[in-house]
């Protein structure tokens, strides 16, 4: 067999293993996410996280003046930005763009899948306030006006589910390895930044955002696992030529 026939081989067995592997090890990583999330509330719930939650918090102030977050008066502006990318009216307008594209693009089916899951967050995230009905910090002033409970923080879980969902996606339309891990490198730092941002801007415990994250990351991989399945059964219109399936 010439050498070029068994590389082509190598690279094709190859990307079959990564497709049977993927959907078990993002459902390991679900399940990860989901059991810190459940350990985090029920810590949350017993009280046993209130010191740790306010050495954060008093450590990102200013110790004569905890109204006064640290480091130079930009850094304030530049967190209040970010925090917006949480937001629900940005978390929307990125669905719908997103989804404009995939329903251009004939992919109507993917188009659904974005908004259930985005939607299906956004209901997830404020049925758990209620259940929890958190109070939010009163330690420090808050930076940013805020009006619901507290726990899990809905930003954080928005821009979880939002921008792991999408940079999944982007990233299955990907060819090249750097591509995709860039994209979903981005999604990820993005998902961090904006939870980051409401510690620092005082309306978040550190354990509401904690919470956020693995509560977000969880739907999301779970969201992926359910279009995976669809794919298989043609459900939903299958990723790009030479792409490695649950890659992203």
């Amino acid at each position: 067999m010439p050498l070029r026939k068994v590389s082509n081989f190598i690279v094709a067995l190859r990307r079959r293993s990564l497709n049977e592997l993927a959907p078990f090890a993002i459902l390991a990583l679900a399940a990860a996410m989901l059991a810190v999330f459940a350990k985090i509330a029920d810590e949350v719930v017993e009280g046993k996280t209130h010191a740790f939650d306010e050495a954060v918090l008093r450590a990102l102030r200013n110790p004569a003046d905890l109204a006064d977050p640290i480091g130079p008066a930009w850094l304030e502006h530049v967190m209040r930005d970010i925090t917006s990318l949480g937001s629900f009216t940005v978390v929307a307008l990125m669905t719908l763009v997103s989804v404009g594209y995939l329903l251009i693009d004939g992919k109507r089916a993917a188009a659904m899948f974005v908004i259930v899951a985005v939607t299906g967050g956004v209901a997830l995230s404020e049925g758990m306030k209620h259940l929890f009905a958190r109070p939010r910090p009163e330690l420090v002033a808050h930076l940013v006006e805020v009006q619901t409970a507290s726990f899990p923080s809905g930003h954080a879980m928005l821009s979880a589910v939002t921008y792991l969902t999408l940079g999944a996606l982007l990233a299955r339309i990907q060819s090249r390895n750097r591509l995709k891990a860039y994209v979903v490198s981005v999604a990820i730092l993005l998902t961090l930044m904006v939870g980051a941002s409401r510690i620092y801007l005082g309306v978040h415990w550190p354990t509401d955002v904690l919470a956020g994250w693995c509560a977000g990351a969880a739907w999301a991989m779970a969201c992926w696992l359910l279009a995976l399945w669809l794919q298989s059964r043609g459900e939903i219109e299958p990723a790009t030529d030479g792409d490695v399936a649950g890659s992203g």
